[in-house]
Order: C-alpha cells, then structure tokens, then sequence
C-alpha cells in the first residue's frame, strides 16, 4: 500500500479530535514528499542533525515535531523553527529551550515527557520531580515556553493490560496537571503504530505513527 494510501486510512480510523503525526525519523526526504503531496504537514523526528537537513530540503510550511531525546547542547540548532518540542523531560532542558527561544525572540511549544513505565531504557520526567517543579512555578519563570500537554511511551510488551495501565497513568498524569496550565494544555500525545488504537481508547489527541506510513526505517 502507498504512504498516501496509509496515511488516508489512518486518518479514517481517528476519531474527531485525533492528530496524526507522521514519525519520518530514518526515513528519506522523498517519502516525506509523498506524505506531503497526501496531506500530512506534521512530521516527527528524534535526532537534531538529521531534523536539520529536512528542514533545510523540505518546504517551509511542514510542522517539525522533536520526538526523540534532547541534548540541551543541541537545542540551539532547532530553536529557530522549530514546531513542537515532544521530549521535554528535565528541568535543565527546558531552561536551556527557555535561553535559546529567548536569543531567537519566539515562544516554542512544548510537551512534558512523562516516564510512565518500569522500563530503565525510556526517557521522561520522573512525575515526582516534575511536579515538584511545576508546583514551584518553576514554568512561570519561562516565559519562552508555552507548555501544551504531555507526551510518553508504553511499555514495550505484547500485554495488553500492561499498555492499558500506562496510558491510563499518563492520562491521569495530564489531568492532574491541567490547574497549573492555561487552555493551551490540550495534547496528549501517546500511541504509535502498534498501540494507537488503544491509546485513543483513554483519550490521545495525538497518536505517532512511523512503520505503518513509511514500512521499515532506513537505519
């Protein structure tokens, strides 16, 4: 099936309310066309050099999601167009997106990545420490970011039962979150190729779907 084909039919299998984020991570600059010329303007990628010469070859009206894990000494290179940092899971990050939003005059979009599994290999806040900080205020002193939701993954596993409760514990982790931020804290992002259907089920608004649009990635 074509990437425009499987990108039609995921779109047929959202509900209202549910953005599709395209994971063009490893995959060439053509295959993003073809999701282009489709419709998709979000794409999602996890390593900023790679997410550089996108930017650089692809047209200027695509929306660049950061997914993957951020050095803070990375953080300078995307600031300037960057569209939504996914990966934001340590008070040091974001004061450096706070320093490097500020040098570029913008206001970036952010979400909070949560660890939500017993998996040692995630990345993301641990929930004590972010809520820590959020209860401190430590995002009002921020003013160059804009805290939009929060973003995990499930656990790696073929139980159902065991995704069910981390996606349940996300959405939870949103809600308990949603006083300290304004209406702008509208996304949860959570589900990928093998899981969205269930991540839906508990309340995404935003599911990241690669190998199912682009087949197996280019490593």
């Amino acid at each position: 099936m074509s990437i425009a084909n499987q990108i039609e039919r995921l779109r047929l299998s959202l509900p209202s309310g549910v953005s599709l984020l395209a994971v063009s991570k490893f995959h060439p600059a053509e295959a993003i066309m073809e999701a282009y010329d489709a419709g998709q303007r979000a794409f999602g990628e996890s390593r900023v050099q790679e997410l550089q010469l996108k930017y650089e070859a692809l047209p200027k009206d695509i929306e660049w999601h950061m997914i993957g894990h951020l050095q803070t000494n990375k953080v300078k290179y995307i600031a300037p167009f960057i569209s939504l940092i996914e990966s934001l899971d340590s008070e040091r990050l974001a004061l450096e997106v706070q320093r490097q939003a500020e040098k570029c005059n913008r206001v970036i979009d952010c979400l909070l990545e949560i660890h939500i599994t017993d998996e040692e290999s995630k990345s993301g806040w641990a929930w004590d420490d972010l809520l820590g900080f959020v209860r401190g205020g430590g995002f009002k002193a921020l003013p160059n970011i804009r805290i939009r939701g929060v973003m995990g993954m499930a656990t790696l596993t073929d139980d159902e039962s065991v995704v069910r409760r981390d996606f349940e514990r996300l959405a939870a982790c949103k809600a308990e979150l949603e006083e300290y931020f304004g209406d702008e804290f509208d996304t949860l992002s959570m589900g990928m190729s093998d899981d969205y259907p269930i991540a839906v089920e508990y309340g995404s608004t935003q599911v990241r779907v690669g190998s199912t649009i682009f087949g197996a990635r280019e490593y």
